[in-house]
């Protein structure tokens, strides 16, 4: 699949509290153009503090699609996110929009942006592995796909056991590693421009323990209680988002000795660990065009970069 419309895709991509949403909103205003949500946790409704999810105000009358559509019990899948992010591209294709995808998922957006199609399953070798995700845990599966597997191991989460299996389950069905399964980096729409947020170390790592710290005065462990009456403990995708994770052990906890203080500091660890998988992901994709984030003309140099894609 190739679609032809002359007007293009943007994508913001880059690691997490980059300012990601911020630009996507500015470049929308500017392009007369819509957001399209790539970050797989923002799809829930209620996950909203821990997600950084934009407020109505701070969308500033922006559209944004794919905010908000699932209940935390759903499961998210890559596929299923693929076929409604090209819909709402489409959407604004048809009507001479400008879409603008924002997200750190490095998956979902290589998903959308290229020409991307997924190996089968097998509910046998699925129906195994999720036993033996419900008997050992997702750390042995994890390290179990770090020995057949480096380099898929490395991107996805040791907590993510959903991911694990998809993983392990692809590299019994094909015989190769489910990295060898991933597609060359050919878009699938004609105009694609991908701006990436370039944060040096030292300062992404102060802007996430501020994030965090924000998140907690914010209310983010009522938050997880509320979304926990709503059955996120269930949730097979959502329970697992960095920070919710946390808390869930927090509240959960009891005389373990796992403390909301613990949980706080665990959630700045974990997202710290993440924002560098985040890195790694989209540093070995030369079409991305990396900006200074903190740079007083950022959105005037990404418009400058779109005048020419």
């Amino acid at each position: 699949m190739r679609t032809g419309s002359d007007t293009p895709v943007v994508a913001v991509v880059g690691p997490t509290a980059a300012g990601k949403s911020d630009l996507a909103v500015e470049l929308a205003l500017r392009l007369g153009g819509e957001v399209v949500n790539a970050d797989s946790m923002q799809l829930y409704r209620g996950m909203d503090i821990g997600t950084a999810k934009l407020t109505v105000a701070e969308r500033r009358g922006v559209p944004h699609h794919l905010l908000d559509i699932y209940d935390v019990t759903q499961p998210a899948t890559v596929a299923e996110f693929q076929g409604l992010a090209r819909a709402a591209i489409d959407d604004c294709h048809r009507r001479g929009v400008v879409p603008v995808l924002a997200g750190g998922s490095a998956l979902y957006v290589r998903a959308v942006l290229d020409r991307f199609e997924f190996p089968g399953t097998d509910p046998r070798i699925r129906e195994r592995l999720e036993a033996e995700l419900a008997e050992v845990g997702a750390a042995q599966l994890h390290s179990r796909l770090a020995v057949h597997d480096p380099a898929a191991a490395a991107a996805i989460l040791p907590t993510n056991g959903r991911r694990v299996v998809r993983a392990l389950e692809v590299i019994e069905l094909t015989g190769r590693p489910f990295t060898a399964t991933l597609p060359p980096r050919t878009y699938a729409y004609d105009h694609v421009l991908q701006i990436g947020l370039d944060v040096p170390r030292d300062q992404l790592d102060a802007r996430i323990e501020r994030r965090v710290d924000i998140m907690w005065e914010r209310g983010l462990v009522d938050e997880v209680r509320r979304l926990a009456e709503n059955g996120l403990r269930e949730g097979p995708t959502a329970s697992r988002a960095l920070g919710y994770a946390q808390v869930l052990a927090f509240l959960d906890g009891g005389d373990t000795g796992y403390t909301e203080e613990l949980a706080r500091t665990e959630t700045v660890q974990a997202t710290r660990r993440f924002a560098r998988r985040q890195h790694g992901w989209f540093g070995k994709d030369d079409r991305v065009v990396w900006l200074p984030f903190d740079a007083d003309d950022l959105t005037e140099q990404a418009l400058a970069y779109h005048r020419r894609s």
